[in-house]
């Protein structure tokens, strides 16, 4: 394993972050383009940084706001591990959003109300289920997701 190094980077998220292997983590990868594009060759490749965070805050964030395409500031600890093919291991100790990526623009989303529930695309077997007043149920065949919720199975 190489030496660690605390620093910053600056890089878009590539995905959706998911939850840790713990309470209060979270994981995500970042990727770094070259500072000065026009001045290095073309086929450099851009670096993927695969981070992790301890810091329940952090993870909070991370896990309820960041979407892929966020420009993110991270400062943490780096680790290059000796195979030069696997990604540096970044540790997050810090975040910024220095900015958000446009909000995604759903074509074709249809919403239904059934009394005091909202399916979103009901024209499939399995759909997502909210109640009219935003709060999750979840996702299965609309009848049997709905007498389970109201039931009390679900909560």
């Amino acid at each position: 394993m190489s030496p660690q190094t605390h620093l910053a980077i600056d890089g878009y998220v590539d995905a959706i972050p998911a939850p840790g292997s713990g309470w209060g983590t979270a994981r995500f990868d970042l990727i770094h383009s070259p500072a000065d594009a026009d001045a290095i060759a073309r086929d450099v490749p851009d670096t993927v940084y695969a981070c992790t965070t301890g810091y329940p805050r952090i993870a909070d964030v991370l896990l309820r706001e960041i979407q892929p395409g966020d420009l993110l500031r991270v400062t943490g600890t780096l680790v290059q591990p000796d195979d030069r093919q696997a990604p540096a291991r970044f540790t997050v100790d810090g975040l910024e959003v220095l900015k958000a990526a446009p909000a995604p623009v759903v074509h074709g989303l249809v919403l239904e109300r059934f009394g005091n529930y909202v399916v979103v695309d009901a024209d499939r077997d399995q759909v997502p289920v909210l109640t009219a007043f935003g709060r999750w149920v979840g996702e299965a065949a609309i009848t049997g997701l709905i007498d389970a919720y109201e039931n009390g199975g679900l909560r």
